[in-house]
């Protein structure tokens, strides 16, 4: 699937047309979500590392899902450093798609960043009517358990108990389009 167009996100300020997401550290400038390209991997591996400290994919990982699964792969970008990532292959069939990963720097969560990056995946997901969208996430997570919630994904399967291995406990969310 080719990349859409970029897309601004309206700030939470006041300004009307194009208005962006703001803050000391982007300096005024745009907040971008784009697809990944190649020269992006050392800047996702940082945000990755700084998202998942204790568990970060390492960089051959990271360069393998972007060679396998590079078209699904979102960044946020400010022209300089990118802020955030959504990673979300299509089963085979094409009727379901896990979000295997959001990543959000630590210094913008709190700002809507995921659930923009959430909400943009699960609208081309729309448009490829695809049926069912699965995720997991640590059960301690409570602000991604909440933000999955507030976007309408459930969790009925309960945790499942080791399931990345031994004490890996993850909560299966699912989510129907």
């Amino acid at each position: 699937m080719a990349a859409l167009p970029e897309e601004r996100f309206p700030s939470h300020g006041g300004r009307t047309g194009h208005t962006y997401l703001h803050d000391r550290a982007f300096l005024d400038r745009p907040l971008t979500m784009r697809g990944v390209t190649e020269a992006d991997l050392p800047e996702l591996v940082r945000v990755d590392r700084e998202a998942f400290p204790e568990e970060p994919y390492p960089y051959f990982v990271l360069r393998q899902l972007y060679d396998v699964h590079g078209d699904r792969l979102l960044v946020l970008d400010d022209g300089e450093r990118l802020h955030g990532y959504v990673l979300f292959p299509a089963g085979s069939d094409g009727r379901q798609c896990w979000i295997m990963s959001l990543g959000v720097t630590r210094d913008q969560r709190g700002r809507g960043l995921g659930r923009r990056l959430m909400l943009e995946v699960l609208r081309r997901l729309r448009t490829e009517r695809v049926r069912e969208v699965r995720l997991t996430v640590e059960p301690t997570n409570a602000a991604a358990i909440m933000l999955y919630r507030s976007i309408g994904f459930s969790s009925e399967e309960g945790v499942s108990r080791d399931y990345f291995g031994p004490g890996e406990d993850r909560l299966v969310m699912t989510l129907n389009l």
